[in-house]
């Protein structure tokens, strides 16, 4: 029997769901300003142990046949989830407006309904007509793809009743409310309690959740905290709306690995996966060009070939201006008084460009190599030789360091034809199709790639 014990924390984080005893104008969990509000003291309980609903089994008796995926048609997308949807899973897709995300989950469910499977597509931020033209756009239109416009928490679960589907698509979460909770839709309260309500739902019917989500502007998932420890996989839909390629992020997998990236092609009619996606970011010719260099990057477990390329100018007498498209500024003022203070050019009174070939962002410290050969070699209009690719980070003194997974930059790059590769020294990168030029710093670099440069 409960007996009565001491008075619980009266206070609790909005975001994270933290209990405090007092009121604290930033949580101590989640660091979040304004977030703790007043509940109110209310007595406790102290708990008793009560009937189990199943026996607990040794972990090697527990059957795994309830977490295996089903691919959705979609390769990209199975990517990302780690090889499909797995039934009593809560999959939640979040990203910018307009970046595609409504696209591609029509897209996905259309192929899973082809297959034979009922999905039923609930959205709350667009009229049925609206959805239906853009299904029929993107050529998702399947008998057992249903389709409602609902943003009551219990018209969604009466529809899911109706029509029984193996898959459930809410488009978005911020725009479903309960009844019984206070609060408008999009709210952390209204958010937390729907989200929970189809948790709930996905895990006792086996059924297939996605849940689409906002992004406030700082890029967080809009909502509490809470929600993204609440569902199963977390994945982040990431594009430049100026920009035809689209990746998909995983940011959270109970079922898979989660640092797996999904590349897309937005196209007038659609979103199309891209196994292949390494011809977006070179841009082809039939001679070299002064001023640009391919490198390979890494995507979480893929190796993506992608061209840098960089414009240097005549000396000013004012202040030069210094222009980055994809790059980090930061990343590049650095190898700019790098390449000066090492090699002794003068760029400080020069003004620089540079961008990357296909909209692509580099953050990685591995593009460093070719961005600084990019540069040298617009100053001195010099073009690498053909078929060269570099990879390396640089550091203030001009050294060269390893970086991780050179095997897999570089069987990508001979893969797609390059000959030779400027690397750091003792990296491991012995090839048997490229032959590997190890430098210890940056001028060693630019000696065996760009032998012709004026200095």
């Amino acid at each position: 029997m409960a007996t009565k014990a001491a008075t619980r924390p009266a206070y609790r984080c909005e975001d994270c769901g933290l209990e405090v005893a007092k009121w604290v104008g930033r949580c101590p969990e989640c660091q979040a300003w304004g977030t703790v509000l007043e509940l109110g003291a209310r007595p406790g309980l102290a708990i008793v142990a009560g009937p189990v609903s199943a026996p607990a089994l040794p972990i090697a008796d527990v059957p795994a046949l309830g977490a295996q995926h089903r691919p959705t048609g979609e390769s990209e997308f199975d990517r990302v989830l780690g090889g499909g949807l797995v039934p009593g899973s809560v999959v939640l897709v979040a990203g910018e407006p307009g970046v595609g995300k409504s696209t591609l989950v029509i897209s996905a469910a259309a192929k899973v309904a082809a297959g034979g499977a009922r999905c039923l597509l609930v959205t709350g931020e667009e009229s049925a007509a609206q959805v239906r033209m853009r299904a029929g756009r993107v050529n998702a239109l399947a008998s057992t793809l249903y389709l409602a416009a609902e943003t009551d928490l219990a018209a969604v679960l009466g529809h899911v009743d109706a029509v029984g589907p193996d898959v459930l698509i809410v488009d978005s979460v911020q725009t479903i409310a309960s009844a019984g909770v206070d609060g408008s839709a999009g709210g952390v309260a209204q958010v937390r309690e729907v989200a929970s309500a189809l948790i709930r739902l996905a895990k006792s019917r086996g059924l297939a959740v996605i849940l689409i989500g906002h992004v406030t502007k700082d890029g967080a998932i809009a909502g509490p905290r809470t929600l993204e420890h609440l569902v199963d996989v977390v994945l982040s839909f990431e594009g430049d709306r100026h920009s035809r390629l689209r990746l998909i992020r995983t940011v959270k997998n109970r079922f898979g690995a989660s640092d797996e990236v999904g590349c897309f092609d937005l196209r007038d009619d659609g979103i199309v996966g891209l196994p292949d996606p390494s011809g977006l970011f070179l841009a082809h010719g039939a001679t070299p060009v002064a001023g640009t260099c391919v490198t390979v990057t890494m995507e979480g477990r893929r190796a993506l070939v992608t061209e840098v390329q960089a414009l240097v100018g005549a000396p000013q007498n004012t202040t030069p201006r210094r222009a980055t498209s994809g790059l980090d500024s930061q990343r590049i003022a650095m190898l700019l008084a790098v390449i000066e203070r090492r090699l002794d050019v003068k760029l400080s009174d020069r003004e620089v460009y540079t961008a990357t070939v296909g909209g692509v962002r580099l953050a990685e410290p591995a593009a460093d190599l070719a961005l600084a050969l990019a540069m040298i070699g617009a100053l001195h209009d010099t073009a690498l030789p053909p078929g060269v690719i570099a990879i390396g980070e640089v550091g203030l003194a001009g050294e060269l360091r390893p970086v991780s997974a050179i095997r897999v930059r570089l069987a990508e790059a001979a893969r797609l034809g390059f000959t030779s590769a400027v690397v750091p020294r003792n990296c491991g990168s012995d090839h048997p199709q490229l032959r590997t030029i190890e430098s210890a710093n940056l001028e060693d670099a630019v000696r065996h790639a760009l032998p012709h440069t004026r200095r």
